[in-house]
């Protein structure tokens, strides 16, 4: 048992110090941004291009230099949910659907996300959304819970254990996050779009709740809700103070809502506040050697189809298959010194190994 132990832990210091000298010959970016479109498959984005330009392939990450499909499956059917989706994205590990971050099927353990590990790591990490923020998306990269409705769960899971550095989204106490359990937990409490214009010291952990619920679409006007692009920004100023790096997931989650209820006009709107939230974030970015962007999205929603382009300016004629989720494969964008890595991603299992391997 001894000779095993010393054998273990002389493989162990070889591994260290290997991974060592290929982080000192290839410097890893530590600051991952992970976009999210929730419901966004490729025609969605061809309908907002087209309304956009009036041609396809004209948003700001068609651009990126990385790109391909994954499958999006869940462990127990061919169509997922945004719970299993995430999980899998966040923990690399497929669960049935409604399940966050824990091991169904399985031994029901809890499993560790990318973002855990970045805050193991010694980054900061933040959570962005347009969506209640306990919604299931954002929940997976931060709490575990077998049931994606178990929203106070998931929400104590936030204030009392993973504790993101900033948390901006929606709220509620249908959602599990009220301003003064928010308070109470200690997080500094961001309660409409003007306190993002002020300039907050990393020490001090954030949370907006900016709606009872989801934040307004766009089409219908944010009101003193900010945009999606706007929480974005704030949220990477604020934790570019870390010169350790961070991690933040952005989520354009309206794009899914819009399309369950087959409103291509809403779901278009969603779809450019995220290309207009991506091109702010390469915007931010560019020169940097430290950061990496993915965009990519969870599912389809809708089984849109567009039938003809109708010129800039105007909605493409479209067809629905359904109101919910479809099982097609999605498109996945990656920009930045390290995008290479990402080349041959084939399932939505595969982000997690790929993230961790820069912040380690």
């Amino acid at each position: 048992m001894i000779a095993r132990k010393s054998e273990f832990g002389f493989i162990l210091l070889l591994l260290i110090l290997s991974l060592a000298a290929c982080r000192m010959e290839d410097p890893s970016p530590v600051s991952i941004i992970f976009c999210i479109g929730d419901g966004m498959g490729d025609e969605q984005i061809k309908a907002a291009s087209l309304y956009l330009t009036g041609e396809e392939g004209n948003l700001s990450f068609h651009n990126f230099p990385v790109q391909g499909k994954v499958s999006t499956y869940s462990a127990d059917s061919s169509i997922t949910d945004s719970a299993a989706s995430a999980t899998a994205m966040a923990t690399g590990q497929k669960v049935n659907n409604g399940v966050i971050s824990q091991a169904f099927p399985g031994d029901g353990g809890n499993l560790p996300t990318i973002l855990e590990a970045a805050q193991n790591a010694g980054l900061s990490t933040g959570l962005v959304t347009t969506a209640a923020l306990t919604h299931a998306t954002p929940a997976a990269f931060a709490a575990h819970t077998p049931n994606r409705n178990n929203y106070g769960e998931i929400g104590r899971n936030y204030l009392e254990t993973t504790r993101p550095s900033v948390m901006l989204g929606g709220g509620g106490s249908a959602y599990g996050l009220e301003p003064e359990s928010v308070r109470d937990a200690g997080y500094t409490l961001l309660p409409d779009k003007e306190s993002l214009n002020v300039a907050y010291p990393l020490y001090t952990p954030l949370a907006g709740l900016f709606a009872e619920g989801h934040l307004p679409y766009e089409y219908d006007g944010a009101g003193e809700s900010p945009h999606l692009s706007d929480m974005t920004m704030f949220a990477l100023n604020y934790l570019d103070q870390d010169t350790d790096g961070f991690f933040l997931m952005v989520e354009g989650a309206r794009i899914d809502h819009a399309c369950h209820d087959n409103d291509l006009t809403r779901s278009v709107y969603e779809t450019l506040e995220f290309h207009r939230t991506v091109n702010a974030i390469i915007d931010w970015a560019d020169g940097r050697e430290d950061v990496l962007v993915i965009v990519t999205a969870d599912h389809e929603t809708g089984g849109l189809s567009v039938l003809e382009n109708r010129a800039e300016g105007i909605l493409p004629a479209v067809s629905w298959s359904t109101d919910y989720h479809t099982g097609v494969a999605v498109s996945y964008f990656v920009w930045g010194e390290q995008a290479g890595r990402f080349t041959g991603l084939e399932d939505n299992t595969d982000y997690r190994d790929r993230m961790l391997s820069l912040i380690w």
